[in-house]
């Protein structure tokens, strides 16, 4: 048994008939059949039909991978098995890839009629369903007239391509979807370039075109223009998950030969070497459940048990004949944060793991699934450096920890450098803000500072937005997001992708207030808040318990100020004549991401299963 590629043919693009058969039935047969692919163009959100689009240049067009009948193998031939398709759905976020999953589901009547299915059903963890984004990737398969079809479902932000990357050497091609609107966005320029790197076949599906706005056209012709800018070819196995009771499970597609039940085999890594193992039990995808199988063939996506120190990018080989495949390679990470063990004076009232040895133990599971994280040793025993794609990448894996019992603190985001020729480099990236016209000066201004350099402007459709385009250091990205919201009234939509590593852009102003803090322990007043609010906003209520050097709110000039939130109004024997009624104003909630994007270098965030708190770091020197 062994992992191989079959050769594949280059795109191709020609105008699409219109006497060809209807796309409904087309998009399945050339996808997953073996001939060349339209361009589609899928309406709306719920229950969408397909109909065919034209440009006035050519519309875009791919064809499938095509693999040779038999490859020889020494005196063997290797039979290409034409029953089973592998895709990957990848876009940029909220383009439409999981409710485009939720139709190829239905239409391959994988539920009944009558039968009551709830919106995005492969977006099935709750951080998933909360924010409304995919941030693992899954397995799933339908059948269609006797061709098995496994179906990964993907991340669409930027922060998680790891996922992206890990699962693009299972598949034969990609269904890459592009919002009718927006057209291809920082995502999609990353998700495409990875596919041809690896030689897949692409197919095109313009989605939500019934919006007022939709331009189909232009965005056929911007992937196009894509796909000419992106091309690359590269071979490469990939997934894993965990079960209480089998261990470690091996996800991956068999590229040949035949995988059974109680086979001894060969785990080999990149430097070749390599140990023996026994698969213990096999599964196949079908529908949304495993299924146990006693034999695999070449081409399908199989999950294998048995074998307990598994990694990402080892390869399962023949044990006498088989060889290691090149490692999954993914993008390096640019920002980073420490994790430490929570020594506030409220620490262990909430959290079930609060030492250091918890936190060290789950970091290092963390390794084990997510392949574009790195963990280190930090100044202190207690303190572990946490490097990611971007500060969702951490911050998603700071509220599974929460959820799961964990409490910790973690200090702000901070760029990764480097340094080459006695040269310093920063990360650059690409930001692509939405923004109606009227809001467009303050978010132009608020980017410069950020020392932002636009290099394209364009209008957005009718909807009266225009589309920004900036080079700007990741540095800069930090706290943007809240502070573009601020700009334009909460209408702008903002997306970044890495770039490059650029020259140092100098000193960055990210936050122009100071906090407020609190300078001794207890619980607040209504009396102290009505004169504390004058100073700035406030995070805390009346009756909240609070402790000396936590953050209770936002200085409204620069600099930090302390204050007194628990002072009591003094008793006094004289009785005034009318009672006098306090009216605060609603404090501020702010989210995790919101308290990491306000945190500074000399601040903290204190993260437990119930709270999530702010406050001075003791190791830093108060701001003068």
């Amino acid at each position: 048994m062994e992992l191989a590629m079959g050769s594949r043919s280059p795109l191709t693009f020609r105008p699409p008939n219109p006497r060809e058969a209807p796309p409904s039935l087309r998009l399945a047969k050339d996808i997953f059949g073996g001939s060349p692919c339209l361009c589609l163009a899928i309406k709306g959100r719920k229950n969408p039909s397909i109909q065919l689009r034209s440009s006035g240049r050519t519309a875009t067009r791919c064809s499938v991978s095509s693999t040779t009948e038999t490859t020889s193998v020494g005196k063997k031939k290797l039979r290409t098995r034409r029953d089973v398709r592998n895709i990957a759905i990848v876009a940029h976020v909220d383009h439409g890839k999981t409710t485009l999953v939720d139709a190829m589901l239905k239409q391959a009547k994988v539920f009944r009629d009558n039968q009551v299915v709830k919106e995005r059903i492969m977006d099935s963890n709750d951080l998933e369903r909360e924010r409304g984004i995919t941030i693992l990737s899954k397995n799933t398969s339908i059948s269609y007239k006797g061709t098995k079809i496994n179906i990964i479902d993907t991340p669409g932000h930027s922060d998680f391509g790891g996922e992206v990357e890990r699962v693009l050497n299972m598949v034969e091609g990609v269904l890459l979807v592009v919002d009718s609107v927006e057209g291809p966005m920082p995502q999609t320029r990353f998700v495409l370039k990875k596919a041809l790197e690896y030689g897949h076949a692409v197919v095109v599906v313009v989605n939500k075109i019934d919006r007022p706005s939709a331009r189909p056209d232009f965005v056929i012709n911007s992937t196009f223009e894509l796909f000419i800018e992106l091309n690359a070819t590269d071979e490469q196995v990939t997934n894993i998950e965990y079960d209480e009771h089998k261990g470690r499970i091996a996800i991956g597609r068999l590229h040949a030969g035949v995988l059974q039940r109680g086979l001894e085999v060969k785990v080999c890594t990149s430097d070749e070497t390599c140990r023996l193992a026994k698969i213990s039990e096999l599964f196949v995808y079908e529908n949304f459940t495993k299924i146990p199988a006693e034999d695999v063939e070449a081409g399908d996506i199989c999950a294998v048990c048995g074998i307990s120190d598994i990694m990402i990018g080892e390869t399962i080989a023949d044990k006498s004949s088989g060889k290691a495949l090149p490692t999954i390679k993914v993008e390096e990470p640019t920002v980073r944060m420490s994790f430490s063990i929570n020594t506030s004076p409220f620490a262990g009232r909430e959290g079930k793991y609060v030492t250091s040895r918890n936190l060290r133990d789950r970091l290092s599971r963390e390794l084990e699934r997510n392949l574009a994280m790195r963990v280190e040793d930090g100044e202190t025993s207690d303190t572990f450096i946490v490097s990611g794609r971007g500060t969702l990448h951490i911050t998603i894996l700071i509220e599974n920890m929460r959820r799961e019992g964990y409490e910790f603190m973690v200090g702000p985001p901070k760029v990764i450098n480097k340094r080459v020729d006695d040269k310093l480099l920063e990360p650059f990236e690409i930001a692509t803000v939405e923004v109606p016209e009227e809001y467009m000066g303050p978010v132009v201004e608020l980017l410069g500072k950020r020392r932002g350099q636009m290099f394209d402007m364009q209008g957005a459709g009718s909807e009266g937005t225009s589309l920004l385009k900036y080079k700007i250091p990741t540095r800069g990205l930090l706290g943007l997001r809240n502070a573009v919201l601020t700009a334009s009234r909460g209408t702008a939509v903002l997306n970044t992708i890495f770039d490059s590593y650029g020259p140092w852009a100098g000193d960055i102003s990210t936050r122009d207030q100071g906090s407020l803090v609190a300078f001794e322990s207890g619980t607040t007043t209504s009396y102290a808040l009505f004169s504390a609010q004058e100073r700035g906003q406030m995070f805390v209520g009346p009756g909240v318990e609070v402790y000396k050097g936590q953050i209770v709110g936002i200085h409204q000039r620069p600099g930090d100020l302390s204050l007194n939130v628990c002072k009591k109004k003094a008793a006094t024997n004289v009785r005034s004549n009318k009672e006098q009624t306090v009216v605060l104003d609603t404090p501020l909630s702010y989210s995790l991401d919101d308290c990491i994007e306000y945190i500074e270098e000399d601040e903290l965030v204190e993260v437990t299963p119930l709270s999530v708190r702010m406050c001075k770091n003791p190791k830093f020197a108060k701001r003068k």
